[in-house]
């Protein structure tokens, strides 16, 4: 895996990750495309994923700033790959980024050129001996939209070559600088443990949160979906890549 020599920009835990997978038509994700990359299929699909999980422990700069060290985080994601030096960068591109919190998306969206917006979040965690619980929700247009998952409380590893790997290791954030320019930054974090899921309840007006184009594709059932437990991950400063 080809990892990023430049200094780190932020460090946090990602955990308990709610990750559901929408097949949907490239054609609506080429005007998201940053210029060099190109869509990222998995077995010919081309997916979008709604994730919602925790920040944890969030240091930007080895700081920790107050008021914003845990908090919740929800986005709507594809992903694609980048060419370099003949081997390819896998990486992903936000359509959406929710926080509950003002300075992180007032720093992404200036640093990363990211999607964030703030807006009221909550959470809920708990397990049992046998089950785990997780949900996250935020409130938009007085209305909370969520996503829940239930799984077995015993996480296993996935197989190379799966879905879970497909969906976990992309290690590339990419972004729209310009027109003809592209923000690339490393993320990374160890290989990804996931709990094996016994149910997903989906309760979203995605017609308040995205782009018209992408309402009928995740109002339709999903593809797939997956509860990864997370680990202590780490986002490089970003590069800018200059695409002819």
């Amino acid at each position: 895996m080809l990892k990023s020599t430049l200094p780190i920009f932020l460090s946090a835990e990602w955990r308990k990750l709610i990750m559901i997978n929408y097949e949907v038509d490239p054609e609506i994700l080429t005007p998201y495309l940053p210029k060099g990359t190109e869509l990222d299929l998995f077995e010919g699909k081309c997916l979008v994923s709604l994730v919602g999980f925790m920040f944890l422990e969030t240091r930007i700069l080895g700081i920790k700033f107050p008021f914003h060290i845990n908090f919740e985080e929800f986005n709507l994601r594809f992903y694609v790959r980048y060419l370099e030096n003949n081997e390819w960068k896998r990486g992903t591109v936000f359509i959406s980024e929710i926080v509950p919190k003002f300075m992180i998306s007032i720093v992404a969206n200036t640093l990363y050129r990211e999607q964030y917006k703030r807006y009221p979040m909550k959470h809920e965690i708990s397990n049992t001996t046998d089950l785990l619980n997780v949900s996250y929700s935020f409130k938009i247009k007085n209305n909370w939209n969520s996503v829940a998952a239930i799984a077995t409380a015993k996480p296993i590893a996935f197989e190379i070559g799966s879905l879970e790997e497909f969906i976990t290791e992309h290690y590339w954030g990419y972004n729209r600088w310009n027109e003809n320019t592209t923000l690339e930054y490393g993320v990374e974090h160890p290989q990804w443990l996931t709990y094996p899921l016994k149910s997903v309840e989906i309760n979203c007006r995605f017609e308040d949160i995205y782009p018209a184009e992408f309402v009928p594709f995740l109002n339709q059932k999903y593809h797939s979906a997956l509860l990864a437990e997370g680990s202590s991950i780490v986002v490089r400063k970003g590069k800018i890549l200059v695409n002819s």
